[in-house]
């Protein structure tokens, strides 16, 4: 059975030791939440450490479960209460309900309520207000020592007791584990009470928990000034630093306030650059204080560049052992493995030294507002991508948007990097040069200015205009999936009409691969919506039958596996049987190998019946004879609504899942010295942005 926290799981190395129990060092005692399945030692584990003797229950499908009356009392051991597909109401996993079904239902996370981040002056917020360490032994300690207290007899959760009950019991807390730590909720895992704690250690990997790295600082007495501003939240203590052209060398905890304007840091006579991002198009109330990481010479014409965010309550710990920054920035070794750790408090900096042999030194970039300068420059690239699409962003009249997909599809015919089949038509298989850097852009759903957010960033346009880039867009970028725009086609028209303007202008450059959405299959549907069947009968309406002829012909012509020396795309995920170069080219023979290209999900930890697995990416890695450290990108299956990227996803290394629809701003993947780096953007609304703009006379 998967184990979902397989080769993401951090011993945290700085520890406390109350009443004889290693803890994170800057986790307050009564913040501790301990749960787990059945026999893992959670009571005895709470007598070590003598925290409320009682257990508790809470129902994680229950809006405010973070105030239940349980939780009043820490340290407590606590039973969960989850949601099961197919169950209304919530069980654990030693109800007879549960435990009485065959086969086990799988657990419907979406159910479980988020408490609220309290990023408003006078809300709570509830995500710091406890920390759960999930006690979670090895399947055969926790079955030994249910069979021990078997035989007891007043423990009828060990009632029929077997090796598969313990394995996906333990396979549910971990998923939920994993879960809660998605959602930004304090997690970490133990594994026995003589082990060391572990944080989650996956797609964000930058970023880890304050409690994790550092220890909380004293707090001034309330009989100070001082006192009560902590106590109010008005003041962290650290020093307030005022930076100059100067540099400065920090000599303990100091505070950097955002003021809207860059710093650099120098790490031995390595530079970091530290950006506020200022996002444009948006209301003061609505920017969000992140902070940019990233090398001062910045992006250019023939190179994308890397960089770091640092969200509001977030923390980073910059050194060569973060391998995440080191494969951004390649730091040299006059940087130490945890040289600082840094957090972004209410916007305000928090930078903490961690090694005292090696120095942090910092100075002022400029005096200069970074807001007018960001306007500055955005501007000319947006003026660019205003006449790159011909004027405002909206859809374009019939005649046009016909000829423009005619145009298109003639390029597919003969698209470059495409064998052809055994019948001379563009095979399903684009091999792309391994010297030039691939973009690549998940599933967007209608989400048009996350595209135009991607293209007018990072110089991604000019890498396009010098061959420096192959932009591989991953299917599916039609079909919103925000409930209130599932029925409405508009947004999925213009967005094809903007992606065929790219691949006709960069036919090179530019490949598309197709989707489960990218189809008018009147079975096509979400949440009972038959969006394929809808698309066609509005762009038959707006543009006639004969454009919706050649929209089926772009759909025949698309292909559905993109490979390099160094990666493997597709949309949804290897076939479950092995298959051959050949048979990709002639994907037309093999209609159940292109079904399972674009619909197949990864397997789920608690579930044995279905999904890929790391077997399948394998066998399709071999059956294509790409080399055994190839990557597979995909997307369809975001794992939680909370990410938009996910590496070595399943635990699978080398596989990554890639989804650009996120309301909050789209992901992408770039290419680093051959190492494939996320990179996130802020949500702007770009199109509205584009459309305001008066054009310069052209020269």
């Amino acid at each position: 059975m998967n184990d979902p926290l397989k080769k993401i799981l951090t011993p945290i190395k700085e520890l406390q030791n109350i009443r004889g129990i290693d803890l994170p060092i800057g986790l307050e005692f009564l913040q501790l939440v301990i749960t787990g399945p059945p026999g893992a030692g959670k009571s005895y584990y709470i007598n070590q450490i003598r925290g409320w003797p009682n257990e508790g229950y809470i129902d994680l499908t229950q809006k405010g479960w973070w105030k239940n009356q349980s939780l009043t009392y820490r340290p407590r051991e606590i039973h969960l209460g989850l949601p099961f597909e197919g169950i209304p109401e919530a069980l654990t996993v030693f109800d007879k309900d549960y435990l009485d079904c065959q086969p086990r239902p799988p657990l419907e996370l979406s159910r479980i309520k988020v408490p609220p981040a309290g990023e408003g002056f006078f809300s709570t917020n509830w995500r710091d207000r406890y920390i759960f360490e999930f006690l979670i032994p090895e399947p055969e300690v926790v079955y030994r020592q249910r069979q021990a207290r078997q035989s007891q007899g007043y423990f009828p959760v060990d009632d029929n007791l077997s090796m598969e009950m313990v394995e996906q019991q333990i396979a549910i807390y971990c998923e939920v584990a994993l879960y809660m730590h998605r959602a930004g909720i304090h997690v970490y895992i133990r594994k026995g009470l003589n082990h060391p704690p572990m944080r989650i250690n996956e797609h964000n990997v930058t970023t880890v928990p304050p409690w994790a790295v550092i220890a909380r600082p004293t707090r001034p007495s309330l009989k100070t000034l001082a006192g009560w501003k902590w106590l109010l939240g008005l003041r962290t203590p650290a020093t307030w630093l005022t930076l100059t052209n100067e540099p400065q060398t920090l000599q303990g905890n100091s505070r950097i306030a955002h003021d809207g304007r860059a710093f650099d840091m120098l790490l031995g006579d390595y530079r970091l650059r530290f950006s506020p991002e200022i996002p444009l198009g948006l209301n003061k109330k609505a920017v969000k204080k992140t902070w940019l990481i990233h090398l001062p010479e910045g992006c250019n014409a023939t190179a994308m560049v890397g960089f770091a965010r640092i969200r509001v309550g977030e923390t980073v710990v910059i050194g060569r052992a973060t391998k995440e920054l080191d494969e951004i920035f390649h730091f040299p070794k006059s940087v130490a493995k945890r040289h600082l750790t840094v957090t972004n408090h209410r916007g305000d900096l928090l930078i903490t030294p961690l090694d005292n042999g090696h120095a942090v030194r910092l100075v002022r970039r400029s005096n200069l507002d970074l807001r007018e300068r960001m306007e500055s420059s955005r501007y000319a690239t947006l003026v660019k991508l205003k006449r790159f699409f011909g004027g405002t962003i909206s859809l374009l009249p019939p005649t046009k948007a016909l000829d423009l997909l005619r145009s298109v599809n003639a390029i597919m015919e003969n698209e470059p990097y495409r064998p052809l089949d055994s019948k001379g038509r563009p095979g399903g298989l684009i091999e792309l040069p391994a010297l030039t850097p691939p973009v690549i852009i998940g599933d967007m759903h209608a989400q048009i200015d996350n595209l135009l957010k991607i293209l007018s960033e990072n110089c991604l346009l000019a890498c396009l205009e010098s061959n420096s880039v192959k932009l591989i867009i991953l299917g599916d970028a039609v079909h919103s999936e925000v409930s209130k725009e599932m029925e409405s086609m508009d947004s999925s028209i213009l967005m094809m009409d903007l992606l065929l303007t790219l691949k006709q202008r960069f036919p090179a450059n530019v490949f598309y691969i197709r989707g489960n959405h990218d189809s008018f299959d009147p079975q096509l549907s979400k949440g009972g919506i038959s969006q394929g069947l809808l698309m066609r009968n509005r762009l038959q309406e707006l543009r006639g039958l004969e454009y919706v002829l050649e929209m089926e012909k772009l759909y025949d012509l698309l292909p559905y596996v993109v490979t390099s020396d160094s990666y493997l795309i597709c949309h949804a995920g290897p076939p479950r049987n092995s298959v051959s170069r050949e048979d990709i080219i002639n994907i037309r023979d093999n209609p159940l190998i292109a079904h399972e290209l674009t619909t197949t999900r990864l397997q789920r930890p608690n579930s044995i019946s279905s999904g890929y697995t790391k077997r399948d990416i394998k066998k399709f890695r071999e059956g294509l004879g790409l080399p055994k450290g190839c990557r597979i990108i995909v997307g369809h299956t975001p794992l939680d609504p909370f990410g938009s990227f996910w590496k070595n996803a399943g635990a699978i290394k080398g596989h990554h899942i890639l989804y650009s629809a996120h309301k909050e701003g789209p992901s992408i993947f770039i290419s680093i010295k051959n190492k494939f780096v996320p990179v996130s953007y802020p949500a702007e609304p770009v199109s509205k942005v584009i459309n305001r703009l008066r054009l310069p006379p052209s020269r």
